[in-house]
């Protein structure tokens, strides 16, 4: 085990700098909004409804534009993980095409269907085939630095298909909202680096605390359970750990029922809190708590107070981002390898 105080073992045990690519976030997701904003696109404020195809990290940039906007939005979005469009997808849908590497063969396959259909295409990525394909087509291609992995490039992924969005007319001028973000997002981060001790730091707190448990994340139906779901695979790919997602109220029609002994205590839940909760969402946290409590488990709320909805989301997604890391850092292991995704993927390749 590594001693989650130990600044240095904690950056020999990161040697792809993970945790340096979770700090910068705030910055990601400024630089590239500027580039979205002047991506060159044509006007789409006549669009009937949105689809963001995505696999992976590179799909969560669909989620916040869902979770995010969908009180200001007059037209559905669709987060689309799959090889297929949906049949309604036609020259009215905005198709948004998001994917790191520019290779993921899901959404390759979404696109050329996009372009079948005759609908508006964005893509979002760091080059390979589909800015090639966009590229041959003439179709506007918002590029995000390459060589990360992808779950560390939300930031840029996000923020560029919001400013592009932006500049086609779909959404309203984001520069505030996204100033407001970037400046919470920093001050968050400022708290969570390595060098700060765990009684000082939120993320090497809730770490130590998960233990050798599985972590179960709730969060309020919206952005909170997007949030929840981003905790849920970052503590899969970075603490290299089994963990779940649960939106509130939801799981109150469900999950609470199998909180009994002697599963419980095998679990560490963590409840993600903020300020625009509905007030019997509110009730329900703290209901839903001791259920687990009384069945043996333990409950730890994570909270976010006085921001707007995307300050609150990517304010809870940074405490998250580091968190998983020092799950996986405290047993030594490396955040940043997907070695099991890997052989995965070539497996599949072999029986092409």
């Amino acid at each position: 085990m590594i001693d989650l105080d130990d600044a240095d073992a904690l950056r020999s045990a990161d040697p792809s700098s993970m945790l340096e690519a979770a700090a910068g976030l705030a910055a990601d997701a400024a630089a590239s909004y500027v580039s979205g904003t002047g991506t060159p696109i044509a006007r789409h404020d006549d669009v009937s409804a949105i689809v963001v195809c995505g696999m992976g990290g590179s799909a969560v940039a669909g989620d916040v534009l869902k979770h995010a906007f969908r009180d200001r939005l007059p037209i559905p979005v669709e987060v689309n993980r799959g090889h297929h469009l949906p049949a309604y997808a036609d020259p009215g849908t905005l198709v948004v095409v998001s994917s790191y590497s520019g290779e993921t063969s899901e959404t390759l396959s979404a696109f050329e269907e996009a372009v079948e259909r005759s609908c508006p295409v964005l893509a979002i990525t760091s080059g390979g085939t589909l800015a090639a394909r966009c590229e041959e087509r003439g179709l506007p291609v918002v590029r995000v630095p390459g060589g990360g992995q992808p779950r560390a490039a939300l930031g840029h992924l996000a923020f560029g298909m919001l400013g592009a969005l932006e500049a086609a007319a779909v959404l309203p001028t984001l520069a505030a909202e996204v100033d407001a973000t970037v400046a919470a997002v920093h001050d968050v981060v400022a708290d969570l680096g390595p060098e700060l001790p765990t009684d000082a730091n939120p993320a090497k707190d809730i770490a130590a605390w998960i233990g050798d448990r599985i972590p179960v994340v709730w969060g309020a139906d919206g952005i909170g359970s997007l949030a929840a779901m981003r905790w849920k695979t970052q503590l899969n790919e970075n603490g290299k750990v089994p963990a779940w997602h649960a939106s509130m109220s939801e799981l109150d029609h469900n999950e609470v029922v199998g909180w009994v002994e002697p599963y419980a205590a095998r679990h560490a839940v963590i409840a993600l809190r903020h300020d625009g909760e509905h007030e019997e969402i509110a009730a329900r946290f703290a209901l839903s708590a001791d259920i687990v409590r009384s069945a043996g488990g333990e409950v730890r709320e994570v909270a976010v107070g006085g921001r707007a909805a995307l300050s609150t989301l990517f304010s809870l997604i940074a405490i998250g981002d580091h968190a998983s890391c020092y799950v996986g850092l405290r047993r030594g292991i490396d955040p940043t390898p997907v070695t099991v995704l890997v052989g995965l993927k070539a497996a599949l390749a072999a029986r092409a």
